[in-house]
């Protein structure tokens, strides 16, 4: 299901449901998402590539394998440096 799009980020919601979406995110090299927040909280694994993920001002770093909590309304912004690909999950 990981498919990068030329200069570009893709995203395929794997499960949704009332109380549970997980969606696969797909960074093309170079792409970044700017600052924003969640009303849910939730989780990031990332599945391959590297990049930054800056969760209120601390910079964590995207490689295969880290997982990560995030609440909701925490701000967070990233940026990838390789294809990089993650899975989403929120939850209520």
């Amino acid at each position: 299901m990981i498919s990068y799009s030329k200069g570009g980020v893709t995203s395929k919601v794997i499960i949704k449901s009332d109380v549970l979406n997980v969606t696969l995110f797909c960074m093309a090299a170079g792409t970044d998402i700017s600052e924003h927040t969640s009303t849910k909280e939730g989780t990031v694994h990332v599945l391959e590539g590297k990049g930054i993920f800056t969760l209120t001002g601390t910079n964590i770093k995207m490689k295969p394998g880290v997982l990560f909590h995030m609440s909701a309304s925490m701000p967070h912004s990233i940026a990838a440096y390789e294809n990089t690909s993650f899975l989403l999950t929120l939850a209520k």
